[in-house]
């Protein structure tokens, strides 16, 4: 078997505005395998500033696994603990390695029966007018269930925005949730009391992760559920998980692959968030179309009913053309689309 990585950048068709800054590109890397005529490839992608693997070293550790290979998937994946963006990326790589089709991954009825997931449709941060207008398109496009990211623009503007919505239809109609990025400060309890009034779903990190004690606390008294996001970033092994629930003990946790150790990292995040009758969903990273189609068939193999945050692949202009599609608030795989002819072998040149 040889392994060789590449980088690939992913450019946004506008910048994306997070509470933690404006996005224009996104890196991701591809791990390619080869055994005899068999290719499989995996995707491995960082968020700066967020990924605990966002290193200096990162191509470095590439390297290594590559020239490694013949270890195996278990040994690598032990010795790359703290590099959960690789693991995930191995992990895909082997999958479509073995598979009959490089891009099947999981045979259930997502991959080949063009059964939908449920996705929620995700706002950006922006201008008042800009967020409004893809509010409207959104619920054109028949999405039942919205995101919004807040805590960028004016806190009573953000109000105003979910108050238009919530005008018009009422929580039975569409759910909406929100996603802070950790922006609230000191005056985080006020803002989810004002927030719960409009009937929302759930709030994303309220607060900055690593303060557990005010985060216990403010999950204990909240009048609006809260889902842990990057909180889980950096948490290596099922007895730190087991703590960290344990001890905040949130409504939700919300589970990026990339982020937290591939499928095996966030089924140990699945597996104690249930013992302790905490919901779960899966959310892309920003991945392309390649590992965000690995994390499609990964999750409706979970059979969750939730609505899941997996329609990021249309940001892009440069994405790869797959049978990825999302229509009426759900993402599909289309058996009349196809993969970009020759996509793994351009990416190998």
């Amino acid at each position: 078997m040889k392994a060789i990585y590449k980088k690939y950048t992913l450019d946004f068709k506008r910048p994306s505005g997070t509470s933690r800054g404006v996005l224009t590109q996104k890196e991701t890397w591809f791990i390619i395998l080869k055994n005899n005529n068999k290719t499989g490839i995996g995707e491995c992608g960082i968020l700066r500033g967020l990924s605990i693997d966002d290193v200096p070293n990162y191509e470095e550790k590439l390297n290594w696994v590559c020239n490694n290979i013949h270890l195996g998937l278990e040994v690598l994946l032990n010795d790359l603990t703290e590099f959960p963006s690789i693991q995930f990326g191995l992990e895909q790589a082997f999958l479509s390695l073995t598979a009959d089709n490089p891009f099947i991954l999981f045979e259930n009825n997502f991959s080949t029966k063009e059964a939908p997931i449920p996705i929620n449709g995700l706002i950006w941060m922006g201008e008042e007018s800009f967020m409004h207008q893809q509010i409207q398109q959104k619920l054109q496009d028949g999405f039942s269930c919205i995101k919004m990211k807040i805590g960028a623009i004016d806190f009573d503007k953000e109000v105003s925005l979910l108050k238009s919505i919530r005008k018009t239809y009422k929580k039975e109609e569409i759910e909406l949730r929100v996603d802070a990025n950790g922006a609230f400060k000191e005056d985080a309890l006020d803002k989810l009391k004002i927030l719960a009034e409009l009937d929302l779903h759930s709030i994303e990190q309220p607060i900055k992760q690593g303060n557990y004690a005010k985060m216990k606390n403010l999950c204990a008294v909240t009048p609006l559920p809260i889902a842990l996001d990057e909180e889980l970033i950096g948490v290596f092994g099922v007895t730190k998980k087991k703590e960290l629930l344990q001890t905040i003990q949130p409504q939700y946790i919300i589970l990026k692959p990339s982020l937290v150790g591939g499928f095996k990292g966030s089924q140990e995040w699945i597996s104690v968030a249930e013992k302790y009758n905490i919901g779960w969903w899966v959310t892309s990273a920003l991945e392309s179309n390649i590992g965000l189609n690995a994390i499609a068939q990964w999750t409706y193999g979970l059979q969750s009913k939730m609505p899941q945050g997996l329609g990021t692949g249309s940001l892009y202009t440069n994405n790869f053309n797959s049978p990825l599609e999302v229509s009426n608030g759900a993402i599909s795989y289309r058996k009349t689309l196809n993969w970009q002819q020759n996509l793994i072998e351009d990416l190998c040149i």
